[in-house]
């Protein structure tokens, strides 16, 4: 049976290990996952805050997924997990001062199935609703435009006549939480394939999942029986693979040495050329993006809703994470948080939910805890899509897997599992018993 290495138990690498295992993937491989952390999932995890009685386990920053997400879905069903996903077919859009508004698909077949509450929708005007209609109507005109991935969404959105309060309220709503970027620093085919598959494909395709469960339960030890074949190594940090005569022989953890037949590297871009400098890929074009995760423990309910975007301030998206008392926060691009002290964020993150939910005025901070992953996603500038990497590499027996190499998405959980499915497809391909695993969009 022939032995690979997966080196790093990010989604990517998790993806490739549950594609290629004996049981899961039925391709017939000895797995051996090495992961540096004590747990599994990279920047998609969970751990404990607080110590005793006040210990709690919370998520590193809310991550969420549509219906469109077909390749993670096949992943959490091959874990076993796809029980743990609550989905919900509303968003639901607050202004400050309370107002809400919600969008969710109705009679009409797509891609007209959000007509009837769009035009509903109370945060735009007529006239700006108009205009976003004939925007999107334009969006899907000119899908096939080869020059996307060299100018921004904003660019786009202002050439077609979008006004700036449609463009806060709505475009760069969506699309900054979907992508992890600004508008004016957004490839603009990363926003297209935003909106032609989760807001225009089908009639499902935007209904977003939120894990009922910590994020390391879906990753964890009993999801892992269910695939077999792998095996996974905690504390495990591989600090150089070894080449010979352009052949990847073995990698390095410390002054142990571990071999294989074929080797998949899923390390993020910023680690790649210290660990295997013999591949040479530049990666000098790729810059981070951050994400900022607030959570705050209250001493009664601020509100009843389970999610919602918020309109017009620097936090975007509430989460309901128990009973109303426990909320967490997210502010995707966060570069504005990256540098503030944790108090002024906590106090600023209090101000502004205050404005969207007035209970929080009378409730009592209990606790808050805040996240910056300052390295939470590559940011998908014009011009990046020609850097990244295939899976495929020089060198005969190894693989790249990562949500910055070429998966055909941006840095999503989508993108992650894409990519580790492609580095499979690639690794028994140059085996000789091709097989395959992505499972094609929706549209």
């Amino acid at each position: 049976m022939p032995e690979v290495v997966v080196i790093g138990g990010g989604l990517a690498g998790l993806a490739s290990a549950a594609a290629l295992s004996n049981a899961g993937g039925n391709a017939g491989y000895s797995v051996t996952l090495l992961e540096a952390r004590p747990f599994l999932g990279g920047r998609a995890t969970s751990y404990e805050v607080g110590s005793g009685q006040q210990a709690e386990t919370i998520d590193n920053c809310q991550h969420i997924l549509l219906r469109c997400c077909v390749n993670l879905l096949d992943f959490y069903r091959r874990l076993g997990v796809e029980g743990d996903i609550a989905f919900s077919r509303e968003f639901t859009f607050v202004e400050p001062g309370g107002r809400s508004s919600i969008l969710r698909a109705g009679m009409l077949p797509a891609p007209a199935h959000f007509a009837e509450s769009f035009l509903k929708l109370t945060f735009l005007t007529f006239s700006e609703k108009f205009a976003v209609g004939r925007g999107i109507l334009a969006l899907e005109h000119e899908k096939n435009r080869r020059d996307l991935d060299t100018i921004t969404m904003q660019a786009w959105l202002e050439a077609h006549g979008q006004p700036t309060r449609a463009i806060e309220r709505f475009w760069r709503q969506v699309l900054v939480s979907a992508i992890n970027e600004e508008l004016n620093k957004m490839a603009a085919s990363h926003g297209f394939q935003v909106f032609r598959l989760g807001f225009l494909a089908n009639k499902t395709a935007y209904e977003m999942g939120v894990p009922a469960v910590p994020l390391g339960k879906l990753y964890g030890e009993d999801a892992w029986k269910k695939i077999g074949g792998v095996n996974i190594r905690h504390r495990a940090a591989v600090t150089r693979v070894i080449v010979e005569n352009d052949t990847v022989r073995g990698v390095c953890i410390g002054d142990e040495q571990i071999c294989g037949d074929y080797y998949v590297c899923a390390l993020p871009f910023e680690r790649l050329n210290t660990v295997i400098p013999e591949l040479g890929i530049d990666v000098t074009p790729f810059t981070h993006s951050p994400i900022t995760g607030i959570h705050l423990w209250f001493d009664r309910p601020v509100t009843h809703l389970p999610h919602a975007t918020l309109l017009d301030r620097t936090i975007q998206w509430m989460f309901n994470k128990h009973e109303g008392r426990y909320i967490q926060l997210v502010v995707s691009a966060s570069r504005n948080l990256s540098e503030m002290p944790r108090g002024d964020v906590i106090a600023l993150a209090l101000r502004e939910l205050a404005e969207f939910f007035p209970a929080v005025q009378a409730a009592k901070l209990e606790k808050a805890h805040v996240v910056k992953e300052i390295r939470a996603t590559f940011s998908a500038r014009p011009g990046l899509e020609a850097h990244r990497p295939p899976q495929k590499t020089k060198f005969a027996n190894l693989f790249l897997a990562g949500d910055w190499t070429k998966s055909g998405w941006p840095a999503t959980m989508e993108g992650a599992v894409r990519s580790g499915y492609l580095a499979a497809e690639a690794l028994t391909a140059a085996a000789g018993s091709p097989q395959k695993f992505v499972i094609p969009d929706i549209a």
